[in-house]
């Protein structure tokens, strides 16, 4: 008769990754309240603050659709300024994107300061750009204009330099052992395999600029972002609400549209 097996199995994971993993926990935990209490920020200040919410949403409520035709001009003025910043992006933006590859840039010197400048592009906000660009040029569309070139220029460098990084480079060389130029192997062979990705990424930009205009007119750079600053400013807030939901609509009329369009080249 066999005899019933005694053995009791203390847990899935063994002593050491349990150690490891309360420590960690504590680690973070510590963390956490170290931080809401040098910053005198808690979570629990969400649920105190809810009647607030409420109370603010309510005023939004009813929209003023009286004032949607102040709307229109400083929206098609948003529209613009993002087609202007994406246009003049992508097309300053191709060279970029093939001095940042390392596998098209092989002067190791150049790549090196070429991925430094893109780096400290991406590193400055949106917002400081267009203020920036307000100080220089003044109050207006032609400063948004400018930071959103800048802000397109790092996203649309760092997505197509990762991108030609990972072509097939069978067909650069096969070009270059026939005695191809730069310029022949850049049209032939990379142009080719990336140019589906590169348009789609501009569409991606073009829709990321609308939505980054209404930001940088906080700060003077142009578009439906100043009137939205001006209403908050005047506590109108049936207005405010009135643009919200028809740029909330405009935005996702772009995205849908954008969508069916990547959709078909990629």
């Amino acid at each position: 008769m066999n005899k019933p097996s005694t053995y009791i199995p203390k847990g899935i994971y063994p002593f050491k990754t349990k150690m490891i993993m309360t420590v960690a926990l504590i680690v973070v935990v510590g963390f956490y309240l170290v931080s809401s209490i040098k910053t005198e920020s808690f979570i629990i200040d969400i649920f105190v603050k809810i009647p607030n919410v409420f109370g603010l949403i309510s005023d939004f409520f009813p929209p003023d659709w009286g004032y949607v035709t102040q709307i229109w001009p400083k929206l098609f003025e948003t529209i613009h300024m993002a087609i202007i910043a994406s246009t003049v992006a992508v097309i300053v933006s191709i060279p970029f994107s093939l001095l940042t590859a390392n596998n098209v840039t092989t002067n190791n010197v150049l790549y090196q300061v070429m991925r430094l400048i893109l780096n400290f592009i991406r590193t400055i906000p949106d917002i400081i750009l267009a203020v920036v660009f307000v100080g220089l040029f003044g109050i207006g569309a032609f400063s948004g204009i400018m930071a959103l070139i800048i802000f397109s220029i790092g996203i649309l460098v760092k997505l197509m330099s990762e991108v030609i990084e990972a072509i097939d480079m069978n067909p650069s060389e096969a070009i270059r052992a026939s005695g191809g130029n730069s310029l022949q192997t850049i049209s032939f062979a990379i142009v080719p395999q990336v140019l589906p990705q590169f348009i789609s990424f501009s569409l991606y930009v073009f829709e990321l600029n609308i939505r980054a205009s209404l930001v940088l007119g906080y700060v003077g750079a142009g578009g439906i972002g100043q009137l939205l600053n001006k209403e908050m400013n005047f506590l109108n807030y049936p207005a405010v609400s009135s643009i919200i939901i028809i740029v909330f609509a405009v935005v996702v009329i772009i995205d849908m549209i954008s969508a069916k369009l990547r959709e078909g080249l990629v």
